[in-house]
């Protein structure tokens, strides 16, 4: 008993002050030590509470501080509504573009935001209330200064915590951002999608070049017996023709005429020559061939030599003419000389895609003609390719070089000829650009400077 009193003392029982000492007996005292006991867990619970209650607050707070960072943060719009469209709440970024503080804009109509065009969009966010479907579209909304500025918004029904519907949510993001946005991300696709073709692209051309330098190996083998061969044939014809004169001596000359006559000696005599004469030019196209088919593959760098361009234009010309079903009418306007240093099988190659392509675009015109001109400076030869056809489409003369890009029909063209002739221009420091004519169709020019850096 004297420990709960000192006890007492010590706690609740402390805080009470009196004037005069109570007179108490055994019963009444033990009552008031009960009350005071509960009292002093009442007082207990009321600080506890009191603690607790102080860090729900501060958390609180922290909370409220945190959203309101956040919405200070967002560069999207927001609004948020009651069920009649009146503001509750909006961010900085609205503030921001309005022009008008939070407080001006409390319990305002939300639709008198926006302009009078954008008045029917609006009016479906309230109409649509309720759904769990959110509404997407595109309004004007009022700046200062009596501008606007579009959004792309979106509304969303806002409920608490039993789901009770309390209005709704509206978020509008500026469509320059969007679009910028959407630019960028579009030109990255683009730019991935081209650095993936010309991988492709870079691959194909090596495959194709180890298949064009092995093919050009293996025939230069057999080209090289036939030359020795045709050689050796002509050395013997010779030398059987003159056996034959000297054995004609001595023949009974009405048995050497029956002679040649049965074994029509004359007409091989004749014919030798040609035929050897012949089969040593066919073989000698074959081997230029070979050598052409050897510099396109790319296998081994062509080093700049001097050659006459005249010659690789007549030449290439004529390559593309003879293998084509059509036969169009070539006028030539040339110099009489022109002597560059350069890659000459590249030249031959850009020429026989360019003077390709001006057949191809003539098919269905009823006059087929190419004219080629050729002018030159100090510094700069030129090559022009005329063709009569309809002349290059406005929206595809930005497109012409790219790769893949073809305006033939599908199976007729890779789309890159004009593109691979382009870069071996550019290659040898030259340019290759198109045109359309005033007299009608297309003009292709390729510049090349007269005297190439060789590599390394």
């Amino acid at each position: 008993m004297a420990e709960t009193k000192t006890r007492l003392k010590n706690s609740l029982i402390d805080k009470v002050v009196m004037d005069e000492s109570l007179q108490l007996n055994e019963t009444t005292e033990s009552a008031w030590i009960d009350v005071i006991q509960k009292m002093d867990k009442v007082y207990a619970d009321l600080v506890h509470y009191q603690v607790e209650l102080e860090q729900k607050n501060a958390e609180l707070e922290e909370a409220q501080q945190f959203i309101r960072s956040v919405l200070e943060s967002m560069r999207e719009v927001l609004i948020v509504c009651d069920t009649g469209g009146r503001i509750l709440q909006v961010n900085q970024a609205l503030e921001d573009l309005s022009g008008r503080l939070e407080r001006e804009l409390l319990n305002f109509p939300f639709n008198e935001l926006f302009g009078l065009e954008s008045q029917p969009l609006v009016e479906q966010f309230s109409e649509k209330l309720g759904n769990d479907d959110v509404v997407d579209c595109e309004v004007n909304l009022l700046t200062q200064g009596g501008g606007f500025m579009p959004l792309a918004m979106n509304c969303s029904s806002r409920y608490d915590i039993k789901g009770k519907l309390l209005g709704m949510v509206l978020i509008g993001r500026p469509v320059g951002e969007l679009r910028r946005a959407y630019e960028a991300l579009n030109k990255a696709h683009i730019d991935l999608k081209q650095t993936q073709e010309h991988l492709v692209h870079s691959e194909k051309m090596a495959s194709l070049g180890r298949l064009v330098a092995g093919v050009a190996h293996e025939l230069n083998n057999p080209i090289s017996v036939v030359f020795g061969n045709m050689h050796a044939l002509k050395r013997y014809g010779e030398r059987i023709n003159n056996y034959i004169a000297d054995v004609n001596k001595h023949l009974d000359p009405d048995l050497h005429k029956e002679l040649r006559e049965k074994y029509r000696i004359d007409k091989i005599e004749s014919d030798m020559g040609p035929l050897i004469e012949g089969t040593m030019e066919g073989a000698e196209r074959i081997s230029n061939i070979v050598l052409d088919l050897r510099r396109y593959s790319g296998i081994q760098k062509e080093q700049p030599e001097p050659f006459e361009l005249k010659h690789v234009v007549m030449t290439a010309t004529e390559w593309v003419i003879k293998a084509s079903r059509e036969k169009p009418e070539v006028r030539y306007e040339l110099l009489d000389s022109c002597v560059i240093r350069g890659r000459q099988g590249q030249v031959h190659q850009i020429l026989i895609n360019l003077i390709q392509n001006a057949i191809d675009v003539m098919e269905r015109q009823a006059e087929k003609l190419i004219t080629i001109g050729c002018d030159r400076d100090d510094k700069d030869v030129r090559i022009r390719i005329h063709d009569s056809g309809p002349g290059v489409a406005e929206g595809d003369m930005n497109k012409l070089f790219d790769p893949f890009y073809t305006t033939k029909e599908v199976g007729k063209g890779t789309g890159l000829g004009l593109y691979i002739s382009y870069g071996l221009a550019r290659d040898m420091g030259g340019d290759l650009s198109a045109e359309n004519s005033a007299d009608g169709g297309a003009i292709f020019t390729l510049t090349l400077p007269l005297k190439v850096e060789a590599d390394g």
